[in-house]
Formats: C-alpha cells, sequence, structure tokens
C-alpha cells in the first residue's frame, strides 16, 4: 500500500475496514492515473526534442491531439479529487495526498501547455540552427528540462523522497543555461536578430518553466511525503 496514505486503524469493524480499503484502492488508482497523464506530457516533452533536433514537421499537430488528452484527463481526475475530498472527507496523511494530486495535475498540465508552445515555434528551427551559440544553449535547455521533468516523474512513480529533494540542483542548472542564454542574444546582429531573438526567448523561458514546474513536483511530493510544510516554499517561484 502507498506509504502516503496508509489504513487509520482496525477498529472500525469489518464494514468500516472494507470502507478504507476500497478509499485507499481509489488513491491507488488516482496515484496511476497521475503517473499516466505524467507519460503523456513526456510524449510532447519528446517532440520539442524532435522539434530542436530535426525540425520535425509533424510535431505540432501530434501535440495539438497530445495536450488536448492532457487537458482532458486534468479535468477528470481533477473532479476525481474534489469527490473524494467530499465524499471521505479524509484527513492526515490521506489529505496530503489528494491536496499534492491536485497541485500536480495543475503542474503537469503547465508543463504540457509549454511543451506545445515550444513545438509551435518549429517553423523558426531554421533561423535558431542558423545561429550556432543560441541554438547549442537552447539544445542544452531542452536536455535538462527534459531531464528534470522525467526526475519528477519518476520521483512520483517510486515515491522517491530522495530524488525529489535532488530536482533543486536541476533548476539551478537551468536558471545558468538561461543566463548564457540571454548574453549570446544580446550579441545578434543582422536583419532577423529581433525575430530571432524573439522566438528565441519564448522557447528558452518555456524550457526554464518546464524546470521550474517540475521542481514544483518534486516540493509538493516532499511536502506529501513528510508533512513538513517548509518543502512548501520551493513552490514559491
Amino acid at each position: 500500500m502507498h506509504p502516503a496514505h496508509q489504513p487509520l486503524g482496525t477498529g472500525d469493524g469489518q464494514g468500516g475496514q472494507r470502507l478504507r480499503k476500497s478509499f485507499h484502492d481509489e488513491l491507488d488508482q488516482l496515484r496511476l492515473q497521475v503517473e499516466l497523464m505524467g507519460v503523456k506530457v513526456d510524449h510532447n516533452l519528446e517532440r520539442t526534442r524532435r522539434v530542436l533536433l530535426d525540425g520535425d514537421p509533424g510535431a505540432a499537430a501530434a501535440a495539438v491531439a497530445c495536450d488536448d488528452e492532457i487537458d482532458a484527463m486534468n479535468v477528470s481526475l481533477t473532479e476525481r479529487c474534489y469527490d473524494l475530498l467530499a465524499r471521505e472527507n479524509p484527513v492526515a496523511s490521506d489529505l496530503r495526498f489528494v491536496v499534492s494530486v491536485l497541485r500536480i495535475l495543475s503542474e503537469l498540465e503547465r508543463i504540457g501547455d509549454l511543451a506545445l508552445r515550444v513545438v509551435k515555434l518549429n517553423p523558426e528551427r531554421g533561423l535558431w540552427a542558423g545561429h550556432r551559440a543560441t541554438f547549442d544553449i537552447l539544445v542544452s535547455m531542452d536536455d535538462t528540462a527534459v531531464a528534470a521533468y522525467r526526475d519528477a516523474l519518476r520521483a512520483w512513480s517510486a515515491q522517491d523522497l530522495h530524488l525529489a529533494t535532488d530536482l533543486a540542483t536541476r533548476v539551478r542548472a537551468m536558471d545558468m543555461h538561461y543566463e548564457h542564454l540571454m548574453a549570446e542574444l544580446l550579441r545578434l546582429v543582422g536583419p532577423d536578430a529581433v525575430r530571432i531573438a524573439t522566438s528565441t526567448l519564448i522557447a528558452g523561458r518555456s524550457l526554464e518553466r518546464i524546470a521550474d514546474h517540475s521542481a514544483i513536483i518534486g516540493a509538493r511530493l516532499r511536502y506529501m511525503l513528510t508533512g513538513d510544510p517548509d518543502h512548501l516554499t520551493a513552490e514559491v517561484r
């Protein structure tokens, strides 16, 4: 059984025990559904890599369809959480679990939106690739964003406190990449400089925010597992 929601006891008779088991089965199903939504988000993150590395012309249409599925899952799972809160009135670790799922769903949906934003910039890839310094930084930022997100997803799947804690280092690495990107953009000259800088900033900022939202998932998971509200301060960025 999931460590974040152990049964509250067995002194309420067999009927009460069956109800608690049913409730915790629902929580376990909810955890798995969040993981499935996370996998769909990962599919769109993979498309950002294909756009940057290969200029995949079919990535945008596939990403839009996938994002629609992500949005639908977010609505459905959010409604399920509110139903559990109203019907079961959970307390302690169970309450932390459901409330944390609500926040994590929001973060997953936002990461999906940011990935879609990068994919839709596919027509600009030719311009980016023509300026090797900024392009290489964007690729490094994408590597960092994808790694941060996948660490967050693995931490959620395994309920891994240490992996969730390590996500902060990904954010620091991303901040350094973003500073380097800004410095390179200031050096751009030529008739396409404004267009290149604008689209590159949109892509870079989106990738930076993906890492930020991944770290927030880690912070929320740490709170869920430990009950320590100090972890929630990492959600404010």
